[in-house]
């Protein structure tokens, strides 16, 4: 799979950055990455997809090879800017089938794309998307009004995360089987080591500072629920059997209130499609181009 670097300057004043395939005439699939992660720590899974499709990946503000850019601009903005990016310049693609994937954070950006941009994609596949209940909203809004909401538990792990390491190699030995990357397979923790770290002067070190990841489990998407109602794009989301209790019952909700969208539930946790890759592939390319 080769990929290519690109970087667009935004309307928020600070550049972002990602990979995308040499156009072929294959549909193009759009996909954004989960919290503290990048486009490529998924690699094991899109090279899969890169028989099928032509990819666009999109590092979000703060992640990858994008611009820190000063201050969290928020989920809608996030979102709103993926496609500022996107549109300039997927006509290097000509005119070929779109379609849109995105994992946890990425999943809920996609889906805001899809409520506020109805033509731009023909289908979509969410992974694991953090959709939060209207409940939890309401908890996390009262929470942010009095300031608590900063010292969340998730927000406090990432705080709390290491930064640096001697060397990628140490990075993967200190980081196989422990938090979030339990069950991972070393491929796709070695996509996450090669692409997710950077070299700095006494080794490597995130390139998403745990601040910044902080910020975004300390913070939630506005108008969610409106703005899923909304959604008229061919909607799947696959989730994980044993992933955060909230994903299901927001994802029974959606199936209940918007015919186009369906659910899924696979064995594995929230980062299901880094523990089976080819699995995970084919689910998605099997909706988005509706094979039997």
């Amino acid at each position: 799979m080769q990929l290519y670097p690109w970087a667009q300057p935004t309307s928020a004043g600070f550049t972002l950055r990602g990979w995308r395939s040499v156009p072929s005439g294959k549909p193009l699939l759009h996909f954004l990455h989960g919290n503290g992660f990048c486009g490529r720590t998924y690699e094991p899974m899109l090279q899969h997809l890169a028989e099928s499709f032509d990819l666009w990946l999109c590092d979000v503000q703060g992640h990858g090879d994008s611009d820190h850019g000063g201050r969290f601009h928020g989920w809608n903005r996030s979102a709103e800017l993926a496609v500022e990016a996107f549109q300039a310049n997927r006509a290097m693609f000509g005119e070929v089938p779109c379609f849109a994937a995105g994992h946890s954070f990425g999943g809920v950006l996609t889906s805001l794309i899809l409520a506020r941009e109805p033509a731009l994609f023909q289908r979509a596949v969410l992974l694991d998307p953090v959709l939060f209940t209207p409940t939890l909203i309401g908890v996390m809004a009262l929470s942010d009004v009095v300031g608590l909401y900063r010292r969340n538990t998730l927000a406090r792990k990432a705080r709390a995360r290491r930064r640096q390491w001697p060397d990628r190699t140490a990075a993967f030995a200190a980081l196989q089987g422990r938090g979030m990357f339990k069950g991972w397979s070393d491929e796709s923790l070695r996509s996450y080591v090669n692409h997710a770290l950077k070299d700095v002067e006494n080794g490597v070190e995130l390139k998403c500072r745990p601040s910044r990841e902080a910020e975004i489990f300390s913070s939630f998407p506005r108008r969610l629920w409106p703005s899923l109602a909304k959604v008229r794009t061919p909607t799947q989301v696959i989730y994980g059997q044993t992933s955060y209790p909230f994903v299901a019952k927001s994802v029974a909700r959606w199936c209940a209130l918007n015919p186009v969208v369906s659910g899924q539930v696979v064995p594995g946790g929230h980062c299901f499609m880094q523990e089976d890759p080819r699995a995970s592939a084919e689910r998605v390319a099997d909706f988005l181009l509706q094979r039997d």
